[in-house]
C-alpha cells in the first residue's frame, strides 16, 4: 500500500489509552499517496469529518438519594417520655419535638447546638440565636444581641408560659434543640413510658433537603470541590442540575475482616430542583462530574488518528474521490469517542479517513 504498513499502535494521552487502528506513515507521508497501482480498490475508505464542537470529558459514579447526614438527638431533660414524632414528620421552629412528663423541647434555629443553659449575664452566639427564634415567635422588649439581658429573661417567661412550662427565665439544658432549618424526623429510638435525661438516644433526624451523598477515590480529588456544578441523574431519566454543597474525608469500613479501610471522599449535592426528587424517598442516582471541558474545537473520532513514523500523530485528508494526504496534527483533550485536534488546513467539514 504505497510503503505504508496497516497496524495498530498504541497511544497515550494522560491517562487515557486509546488503541488506534492506524498506518504507521513516514516521514515523507505528507505527499498525496496514490490508492490505485494498476489493482482494483477493494473500495472505498470509511471516512468521517472533522467538526467543531464543545468536547466535554465526564466522569460518573452512583449516589445516595436522600435528605443528608442523620444527627442523633439525645435526651438530656429528666423524666418519663410521653410523646414521640413519628418517622418522616417534619417539624418546625417552636413546634416541640418531643415530650418529657407533658412538657416539651422545643425546636429553635441556630447553627450552634445548645450545650448550656441559658441565663441572664450569659454572652455568646447561642444567646443570639435564641433571641432570634423568639423575635420571629413573636416576643420582644429585647434587642437581639449576643447579650442575654433582663428583657430577654422577660421573654423567655412568656415564652415558658405559652408552652406551659415553668417562668423561671431561664433555658435549661436539653429544652430546645438548635438547628439551622425545619427537621425531619428519620428514626424513632426511644418509646413512650420510657424514662430519659441522662444522655439516652431520642431520635435521629435530618434538614428536609434533598441531598445526593457519592463517595468518591481520593485520586477524584480535583473533581470535587465545594461549589462545583454537576448533573444528577435519577432513576427515571431525568437529568438534574446540581452543586457540591460540602467535601470531607471519610473511612470506609472494609467488607471482610482481610481487608483494610479504606479512604474516601464524601461530597455531598444539592438539587437546583429539589421538587424533581420530590416523589422519590429514596434512590440510587448517577453523579456526572466535569473532569474537562473544551469549548470550540476541531474534533475527529479517535480512531481516525494515524501514528506517525516519525512521532507523534496526524489524519489522512481527503483531497478529492480519490487522492489523499496526511496532515500532522496536535491533539488536545480526548472524551466520548473523539479527540481535540489542530493542523494546517484542517477546517469544520474537512473528510478524515478512518484507518481500517
Amino acid at each position: 500500500m504505497n510503503g505504508r504498513r496497516r497496524g495498530r499502535r498504541v497511544a497515550a494521552c494522560g491517562a487515557l489509552v486509546l488503541t488506534l487502528g492506524a498506518a504507521v506513515v513516514a516521514a515523507d507521508g505528507f505527499t498525496p499517496p496514490s490508492r490505485g497501482g494498476g489493482q482494483a480498490p477493494a473500495g472505498p475508505p470509511a471516512t468521517a469529518r472533522v467538526t467543531r464542537q464543545t468536547l466535554v470529558d465526564t466522569y460518573e459514579r452512583a449516589g445516595d438519594l436522600g435528605y443528608g447526614a442523620r444527627i442523633t438527638l439525645t435526651g438530656r431533660i429528666g423524666g418519663v417520655v410521653t410523646r414521640l414524632p413519628l418517622p418522616g414528620d417534619v417539624i418546625g421552629r417552636g413546634q416541640a419535638v418531643y415530650r418529657v412528663d407533658d412538657t416539651p423541647v422545643v425546636l429553635l434555629f441556630g447553627a450552634v447546638v445548645a450545650y448550656r443553659t441559658l441565663t441572664t449575664g450569659v454572652v455568646g452566639a447561642d444567646v443570639r440565636q435564641l433571641e432570634d427564634s423568639l423575635r420571629a415567635l413573636g416576643y420582644g422588649g429585647f434587642t437581639v444581641d449576643d447579650t442575654y439581658s433582663a428583657g430577654t429573661a422577660a421573654a423567655v417567661r412568656a415564652w415558658q408560659r405559652d408552652l406551659g412550662l415553668p417562668r423561671t427565665g431561664e433555658v435549661q439544658l436539653g429544652r430546645v434543640l438548635f438547628a439551622p432549618g425545619e427537621i425531619r424526623v428519620d428514626s424513632v429510638t426511644t418509646g413512650v413510658n420510657r424514662s430519659t435525661g441522662g444522655g439516652e438516644d431520642v431520635l435521629q433526624y435530618t434538614g428536609t433537603g434533598r441531598l445526593v451523598t457519592v463517595l468518591l477515590d481520593v485520586s477524584r480529588q480535583r473533581l470535587a470541590r465545594k461549589g462545583v456544578e454537576v448533573r444528577v441523574l435519577l432513576p427515571d431519566g431525568q437529568a438534574v442540575p446540581g452543586r457540591l454543597e460540602r467535601v470531607s474525608t471519610v473511612v470506609e469500613q472494609p467488607a471482610t475482616p482481610d481487608a483494610q479501610p479504606q479512604t474516601k471522599l464524601e461530597a455531598v449535592v444539592s438539587l437546583a430542583d429539589p421538587a424533581a426528587a420530590a416523589r422519590l424517598e429514596a434512590a440510587v442516582v448517577t453523579v456526572v462530574f466535569t473532569a474537562a471541558a473544551r469549548a470550540d474545537v476541531l474534533t475527529v473520532p479517535v480512531a481516525a488518528l494515524v501514528a506517525l513514523a516519525e512521532g507523534g500523530y496526524g489524519v489522512e485528508v481527503v483531497l478529492d474521490g480519490t487522492a489523499t494526504r496526511h496532515v500532522r496534527v496536535e491533539t488536545g483533550l480526548f472524551a466520548g469517542g473523539r479527540v481535540e485536534i489542530s493542523g494546517d488546513g484542517l477546517r469544520d467539514g474537512t473528510t478524515v479517513v478512518m484507518p481500517a
